[in-house]
């Protein structure tokens, strides 16, 4: 068997990632995901039940849920939690675009999937407030308001960098993922009032 070609089930989820990030769901139908994956239409419904339960499913197979659980000793400290968090956000942004804009584009058109992301979301962003509250109890962040910090934080990580659309305004596209970590890390921890 040949383990390089992905399996029926993989290729729908790739096709659907494609399409959803550059056509947005609604505007994406079945007939286009199995023509982008070169299967038969009726295989959606027979793998996953309709075009939602394929949206839900791309969360399942590509969002990297399981950091969270396996890196628990890391996020009980303040500093070198908040430092996980943040590479581990802008690496799979860069890493999963498609997946990226895929959230962008439900969060910002708030559309009924936005609800079901929180489910995936929220326990990184809560993590994140809580690694804040507990760094300002310890005196090692200095800050007044929380909720602004916390806005910030994810502000800073989620906004993609190489957005097509303020391309135009950037001087220097070719950084790198380690080079953007650094600068963000610098850049939160310094509004927290602490120097790495």
């Amino acid at each position: 068997m040949d383990h390089s070609v992905p399996d029926t089930k993989t290729r729908i989820l790739e096709a659907a990632k494609k399409l959803f990030a550059h056509y947005g769901f609604d505007a994406t139908s079945v007939r286009q995901i199995c023509e982008e994956a070169g299967v038969n239409i009726a295989l959606v419904s027979y793998y996953f039940g309709g075009k939602e339960k394929v949206f839900h499913a791309l969360f399942d197979h590509f969002f990297p849920s399981y950091l969270l659980s396996e890196n628990r000793d890391i996020l009980n400290d303040p500093v070198e939690g908040i430092r996980f968090i943040i590479r581990e956000v802008i690496h799979f942004r860069r890493n999963n675009p498609e997946m990226a804009m895929i959230i962008q584009r439900e969060i910002v058109t708030q559309s009924p999937r936005s609800i079901e992301l929180r489910k995936y979301i929220f326990p990184v962003w809560s993590t994140i407030k809580e690694l804040l509250e507990k760094g300002r109890k310890q005196g090692v962040y200095h800050f007044e308001h929380l909720d602004q910090v916390l806005m910030f934080i994810i502000g800073i990580m989620v906004f993609p960098r190489m957005s097509s659309f303020i391309e135009p305004l950037l001087s220097d596209v070719s950084i790198s993922t380690e080079e953007i970590v650094n600068e963000t890390e610098q850049f939160i921890f310094r509004g927290l009032g602490y120097a790495l």
